[in-house]
């Protein structure tokens, strides 16, 4: 029979064990918390167990199974301690929770150990029960977590890796965090130093046979490895030469050396990667091996003997000699792939470029390696070649690869020129310019996000920023978003933003516009007032919304009124720009800083200078609203902008835009112009500006003047008769280059009283006349209906030495032209004109006959159908000699009331009532008398009026009775109401003229009967 060890040695054992255990617990130096917290519950079982050792414990059964299961829980948590004392710290952090989760598990163990002891010993520990439960409770609810920050550096891990995420930058990331996590410093010799520790935890655990361990382990280490931190790059330098050499006695076309048997696995038959060594020295692929045991088989894989002992082990030194086999095959293809750059064949090139791009996916290793043997160097300088393209998308994808997340590549990137070479390639086609800004975003990360210098090597390049602002508008998304991405960084750079700004790309400029200080602001709206800006920037602005912040800033100190009214000068002259200073609430505070009395006169001009804008272009009154659209009153904008035209101490620069700004809103509205003219005294204050040195008042106050004359011309004639004023006026008639200015001086003219004929008489003196003339050769069509209006004062009946001068300055040829222009008005006054003149046509014929040898005239020239004499143009004005009949006769076919109303007037000159005999019959064999006829069915009251007079001449002749009574008499008895006996204007006169036909019809039927 078994001695039994006596229960209070064991509880002195036990006793000791947490003590000691106690102690390593707060020695541990990761998840320190975790383990002190272990260690404090451990301490704080030692005075139960004295508790127990001085109340002498009942030696029972139950007693010593209780003792048995507290023992072996802490031995569990003292092998826990010393399991993680001295491992890799890398290590320690991926496991981090779960080593937690074991810590939190032995806690919770020996707290239920310790309630089953006290259970047994209820009575004995009755002193302490309180700290007792406390104790047990505390323990077996226990609740550990690994450090918040650490889960998220694992959680990161962990996601990378499910992610297959293996890129250099990644690793970067990954590697740091982990080294700061445990207090390890990024440094090469540091880093390399763990990374062996944590290589050195995966062969332990493989040793372990731990699949699921060594996998992760494997994926963890193969990532980190990637990072710059993890390389010595003089030791992968040397390395690199040290192979080289081995090669150096292979030819140089040999791109391949054939493995040795050793190094083939006996299972795959494939070059190992992680051999592994039975007891029989047979190599085997370690991942082949564990699933041939897991096969059932038994066998050694060489010999196929049965294996009395089936462990194994790394051989790392084959592994080392297979490592080694594989970086001299990667040199002899590194070599080759620089002979096929130098041949600079598109076929030689891409072969290259392919072995280059699987050398890296085979080993990461070769990034370096390809740039220390000058690869990176030769590509660089092959960016401007002339490949073809598919070579050179392949050339700048295998360059990001090279350089990706790799800070040295990137370097030797920048020595090459690499940027500068790539700059021009962004402005190709869309497919080499797509794989140019792949390239250069790439070169521009860093490891902390984007690399400042670089950055500022690309802005420098004149067209650097212009090619990617034009890229922006691709329509390949990824192209453009990636643009944008190195734009918005280059814009950091208060120059850049300008450069943006300059390639119509005003997003970055308008943002510091909107949100930046005050400084920043003023800042870049200085700036924008130096560019030169065309209408399509102007609208891109006006779209990006300064608009509001400008106005805001007209609301500040006098620089930033400045700044933001010369800015606004710019955007109102864009006509969708002008809603939205109206829509900002913009044109009160304008109108309000303008009509400041005591603002700077910079200030105001530049305030002129906007309503001017906003009133231009047949804008006037739209804009001039308040920020809910309502239309502000006008007349006091008026008032004071006549007002500054009195001012003798205001300046150019103010009284030109308030000139134009006037003009723009009188144009628009005939009722403002009506308040300018009768509150203003506009005529007064306008007219004197006709003397202003400066052309462009001049010019302005001309065509005010034109509008200003429909309402009070009096003035005007009295102004213009003194001395050199009306040379000035003509002077403005004869100035071709102003049409505008043209328009108005004749309008102007057109507006004056026509009885005054002094100003006539001084006009054909002054050549004015023929000015008017020449405007109807050459003259906008506006110009030109006004100058038809202005020559009425030439052609009046009553002056027949003007209307002589008139035709003989050749203005009949350009009346019966204008007779057929696209314009009524036009249309309307030629024949009102040609009709003046046709009017002294039968008197002048007359005057003609009457003189001797009429006898010889009659033999030798044709008489003139209508006037019964020797006609010409010339002479006797005759519209037939000048055929203006045939145009006369189309505008009265044509139906509009205007021109139909002007033809029969004029055509009526041929029919005088004293003899209407010879003019009836012109205007029969035209076919004229027809369409008269028919305006009595369609035409105004007006417009029947003189159809009516003048078929009451024709009708006068009995032989049109006959030929168009019949036609006549059903519009003239409508006209009449079927009664010739009412009252009224068209009544009366349509029933003389049915008395006319009824009259001569009577005589037809008489004659007829007998």
């Amino acid at each position: 029979m078994t001695e039994l060890i006596p229960i209070g040695t064991i509880l002195t054992v036990i006793t000791h064990q947490i003590i000691k255990t106690a102690q390593a617990a707060n020695d541990v130096v990761f998840e320190k918390e975790s383990f002190k917290v272990l260690g404090k519950h451990l301490l704080d079982i030692e005075p139960v167990l004295k508790e127990l050792q001085l109340n002498q414990l009942n030696d029972s059964p139950v007693a010593r199974q209780a003792l048995e299961s507290l023992e072996i829980d802490v031995k569990k948590a003292n092998n826990l301690v010393e399991k993680y004392k001295d491992r890799a710290r890398f290590y320690l952090l991926v496991k981090c929770r779960h080593i937690v989760k074991e810590i939190q598990d032995v806690t919770r163990d020996i707290g239920r150990s310790l309630a089953a002891l006290s259970l047994v010993n209820v009575e004995v520990l009755s002193g302490i029960s309180d700290q007792v439960n406390r104790l047990q409770t505390e323990m077996q609810r226990a609740e550990f977590e690994a450090s918040h920050s650490r889960l998220e550096i694992v959680d990161k891990l962990n996601q990378g890796l499910s992610d297959q995420t293996f890129d250099k930058e990644f690793a970067n990331d990954m590697l740091e965090e982990i080294a700061r996590a445990v207090g390890v410093p990024v440094e090469v010799k540091e880093i390399s130093r763990e990374l062996e520790n944590f290589k050195k935890e995966k062969e332990e655990a493989a040793n372990r046979k731990e699949r699921a361990e060594v996998l992760f382990l494997e994926q963890v280490i193969e990532l980190l490895s990637r990072a710059d931190a993890a390389r010595d790059y003089e030791e992968v330098r040397n390395q690199y030469f040290q192979r080289l050499k081995v090669i150096e006695r292979y030819d140089s076309k040999e791109e391949y050396i054939q493995p040795f048997k050793a190094f083939t696995c006996r299972i795959t038959e494939t070059v190992m990667i992680d051999p592994v060594s039975l007891c029989t020295g047979t190599a085997c692929e370690r991942a082949a091996l564990e699933d041939w045991f897991e096969s059932g088989k038994k066998t050694d894989p060489e010999t196929g003997e049965i294996l009395q002992d089936s462990s194994y082990r790394s051989n790392i030194q084959l592994r080392q000699l297979i490592q080694e086999w594989r970086e001299l095959n990667y040199c002899l293809k590194i070599r080759s792939c620089k002979a096929k750059l130098d041949l600079k064949m598109d076929s030689s090139v891409e072969e290259a470029l392919d072995q280059m791009r699987d050398l890296m996916r085979e080993n990461s290793i070769n990034k370096e390696w390809i740039s220390v043997g000058g690869l990176t160097d030769v590509m660089v300088t092959m960016l401007d070649s002339t490949l073809k393209e598919a070579v050179k998308i392949k050339l700048f994808n295998t360059l990001r690869d090279i350089i990706e997340g790799h800070a040295i590549n990137k370097d030797i990137f920048i020595k090459n020129q690499g940027i500068e070479k790539l700059v021009p390639c962004l402005g190709l086609d869309s497919t080499i310019s797509e794989a140019a800004v792949e390239l250069l975003y790439e070169v521009l990360q860093e490891r902390s996000g984007w690399n400042v210098p670089y950055c500022r090597i690309l802005s420098q390049h004149d067209n650097a920023i212009p090619f990617l602002v034009s890229l922006l508008k691709s329509p390949i998304r990824a192209l453009a978003e990636k643009s944008e991405e190195i734009l918005m960084k280059l814009c950091d750079e208060d120059e850049n933003v300008i450069q943006g700004a300059k390639a119509n790309w005003f997003t970055p400029l308008a943002d510091k516009i909107i949100q930046g200080s005050s400084s920043t602001r003023m800042s870049m709206v200085k700036a924008l007032l130096g560019l030169e800006l065309d209408e399509e920037k102007i609208k891109l602005l006006g779209e990006e919304g300064i608009i509001p912040p400008l106005l805001e800033m007209a609301s500040s100190n006098i620089e930033s009124k400045k700044l933001s009214l010369f800015a606004l000068v710019k955007l109102s002259s864009f006509h969708d720009n002008k809603k939205l200073i109206a829509d900002a609430g913009g044109v009160p505070l304008i109108l309000k800083l303008l009509f400041s009395s005591h603002m700077l006169t910079i200030i105001t001009a530049k305030c002129a200078e906007i309503l001017a804008n906003l009133s231009s272009s047949g804008d006037g009154t739209r804009f001039l609203v308040d920020e809910t659209g309502t239309q502000l009153e006008l007349q006091p904008v008026i008032a004071h902008l006549l007002a500054f035209q009195e001012n003798l101490h205001r300046c150019d620069i103010v009284q030109r835009p308030a000139l134009r700004s006037l003009l723009g809103i009188c144009q628009s509205e005939a009722g403002l112009v009506k308040s300018a003219v009768l509150s203003a005294s506009g005529v007064s204050v306008i007219l004197p500006l006709l003397d202003d040195p400066n052309q462009e008042i001049r010019e302005l106050a001309i065509n005010l003047l034109f509008l200003f004359s429909q309402h009070e011309p009096e003035g005007v004639v009295e102004y213009l008769l003194r001395p050199r004023r009306l040379e000035a006026l003509v002077g403005f008639l004869e100035n071709c280059d102003k049409n505008d200015v043209q328009m108005a001086a004749v309008g102007l003219l057109a507006n004056l009283p026509k009885s005054e004929t002094l100003l006539t008489e001084k006009l054909i003196e002054l050549g004015g006349l023929n000015a008017i003339i020449n405007i109807l050769r050459s003259g906008t069509m506006e110009a030109k209906e006004n100058a038809l209006s202005a020559l009425f004062r030439f052609t009046d009946p009553t002056n027949l030495k003007s209307q002589h001068i008139v035709v003989e300055l050749e203005a009949y040829p350009l009346l019966i032209d204008l007779l057929k222009v696209d314009s009524i008005t036009a249309n309307a006054r030629a024949a009102a004109l040609i009709g003046d003149l046709s009017m002294r046509s039968q008197e002048l014929s007359c005057e003609f006959k009457d003189r001797g040898c009429w006898c010889i005239y009659r033999a030798r020239f044709p008489i003139c159908k209508a006037h019964g004499g020797v006609c010409s143009v010339r002479s006797t004005f005759c519209l037939l000699e000048a055929n203006a009949l045939p145009d006369l006769i189309h505008l009265l076919r044509g139906k509009v009331h205007a021109t139909a109303y002007e033809a029969i007037q004029t055509l009526s000159t041929l029919v005088p009532e004293e003899s209407p005999q010879r003019g009836a019959n012109v205007l029969h064999e035209s076919s004229a008398i027809g369409p008269v006829i028919e305006v009595l069915s369609w035409g105004s009251e007006s417009l029947k009026a003189e159809a009516l007079s003048l078929l009451e001449k024709v009708f006068m002749s009995k032989e049109m009775v006959d030929l168009y009574g019949l036609i006549a008499k059903s519009p003239l008895t409508r006209l009449t109401g079927r009664s010739i006996y009412e009252d009224g204007h068209l009544q009366r006169k349509a029933s003389r003229v049915l008395l006319l036909i009824e009259r001569y019809s009577r005589s037809s039927a008489s004659i007829n009967w007998e």
